[in-house]
């Protein structure tokens, strides 16, 4: 009987062998099969180098997601905008290895880094649907996500250093482009608003809501007044400790979704507002029409704006000499610019006819050695 249940067990473990082998050389493509044909797991596409750097398929898939995720377009030309994020992704490159040649190194402080990432933050209703974007991007977490936004404001920082004086616009070119656009610069519609804030970021908007509902009563009832509400509600920093003040604004200064309800509030009429930011209290204090702008009034604008202009002039062209400088260290593969194929959907029938090639054997061994036990 020993013997014979030793035989047994040798046959169980030889048809499990047998179908193991069965299995990883005509089903799941496993190591054997790996060794048998020469294959090893693939290794990353490199799609370009810079100075030695590899930039891989992987990443240029990332960075287009990202593209999409920062600039809100996803209509956008898919082949244009892979073109565009590799051009990207080898602008940064280049501007890393200048940042880290610097002496003295250049820093971006936790208020920078603070003040980035709250805007950043801003896009988001809620905390979860900004963790969700951020794996989307493979941020782990926010650790990570400062440390990206630390890079960048260094590379920015690298840039405004070697464009200086470059972007500067005075006054003689602020009359020339006033008197050529003097019709067209009228001053808009402003309101002058005070709110009381709070984030759905950080409060379920529910609750926020009545919070500001339980606050309007308040003041519709004159229990307390708004600059009171404000120090002992609002999550504004900016705002809460002057009364809730935002100053005199313009439609076009604003996102979308605020501008819209508070242009079309009543004076000093309070109402609840919903945006993408939260919940806000927003009383509209005093107003101004549309009126004509002499050069003085429009010249702090039309600076900005020229400086804007030439800022970006500046910087297309610093990217650009800084790419023909280093153009023997960059390497572009065209064939690998395609998007990284998708992964093969699970065959769940294979992997059952494979569970039973190799289950069935033992399960044969271990009826047959019962059946002989009991006799």
């Amino acid at each position: 009987m020993l013997q014979f249940d030793r035989s047994t067990l040798r046959l169980t473990i030889y048809g499990a062998i047998l179908a193991y082998l069965v299995a990883d050389l005509f089903i799941f493509n496993g190591p054997l099969r790996r060794t048998v044909g020469g294959d090893r797991l693939p290794k990353p596409e490199i799609v370009a180098r810079v100075a030695g750097h590899p930039i891989t398929r992987s990443q240029l898939d990332r960075a287009v997601s990202e593209k999409l995720w920062l600039e809100g377009n996803p209509a956008a030309d898919p082949v244009t905008l892979r073109a565009t994020a590799l051009e990207d992704l080898i602008d940064h490159e280049l501007l890393r290895l200048q940042v880290k040649e610097l002496d003295p190194p250049l820093t971006a402080s936790d208020e920078e880094i603070n003040e980035r990432l709250r805007r950043l933050v801003g896009r988001f209703e809620s905390k979860g649907a900004l963790e969700t974007a951020m794996k989307s991007q493979g941020i782990p977490n926010e650790r990570d996500l400062r440390e990206r936004l630390t890079a960048r404001i260094r590379q920015e920082k690298l840039i405004a250093l070697r464009i200086g004086p470059s972007i500067h616009a005075n006054d003689e070119e602020a009359r020339k482009w006033f008197d050529a656009h003097q019709q067209s610069i009228t001053l808009p519609e402003r309101v002058e608003a005070r709110h009381v804030f709070i984030p759905t970021l950080d409060h379920p908007p529910e609750e926020a809501k009545q919070k500001l509902d339980a606050a309007l009563l308040e003041l519709t009832e004159k229990k307390k007044d708004f600059a009171t509400l404000a120090k002992e509600v609002s999550e504004d920093p900016a705002t809460k400790d002057s009364g809730g003040a935002l100053g005199w604004m313009t439609r076009g200064r604003l996102p979308a979704d605020f501008a819209a309800p508070v242009f079309s509030l009543e004076t000093n009429q309070p109402a609840l507002v919903r945006t993408t930011l939260g919940w806000h209290l927003v009383e509209v204090t005093a107003r101004k029409p549309a009126e004509p702008r002499d050069f003085e009034q429009a010249k702090p604008e039309i600076l900005g704006a020229l400086e804007a202009i030439k800022r970006r002039q500046a910087t297309a062209d610093f990217r650009k000499s800084l790419r023909q400088a280093h153009a023997a260290e960059i390497e572009i593969s065209p064939a690998k610019l395609t998007p990284a194929p998708k992964s093969e959907p699970r065959d769940w029938r294979t992997l059952l006819i494979a569970a039973a090639l190799i289950l069935s054997p033992l399960f044969t061994g271990w009826a047959l050695a019962r059946r002989l036990s009991k006799s």
